[in-house]
């Protein structure tokens, strides 16, 4: 689903419009994004859980030159499902 799928949905089982979905949305997006980038996570109970953990480096291995290659660590964003939503997937 796109966004813009999803916009329509929202705005369609919320009896809105549009413009009043897509800033509904924008707004949530950005408040969880505003949330990560100041190191927090973002929880809804038995739904998931947004949260930034760091990977590590590693050297890696180009299959074509077989040259050894360094990533350097950085962070990441990782949501986990929480139980209510794992178990309607099922």
């Amino acid at each position: 689903m796109t966004k813009k799928e999803f916009i329509d949905l929202y705005a369609e089982k919320g009896n809105l419009t549009k413009k009043e979905a897509e800033k509904g949305i924008n707004l949530f997006l950005a408040s969880v994004e505003e949330a990560l980038v100041k190191g927090e996570e973002v929880s809804f109970v038995g739904w998931g859980k947004w949260e930034i953990v760091e990977r590590a480096g590693r050297d890696v291995r180009n299959p074509r030159t077989k040259e050894i290659i360094k990533i350097e660590p950085k962070k990441i964003v990782k949501f986990k499902t929480g139980k209510i939503l794992a178990d309607k997937i099922k």
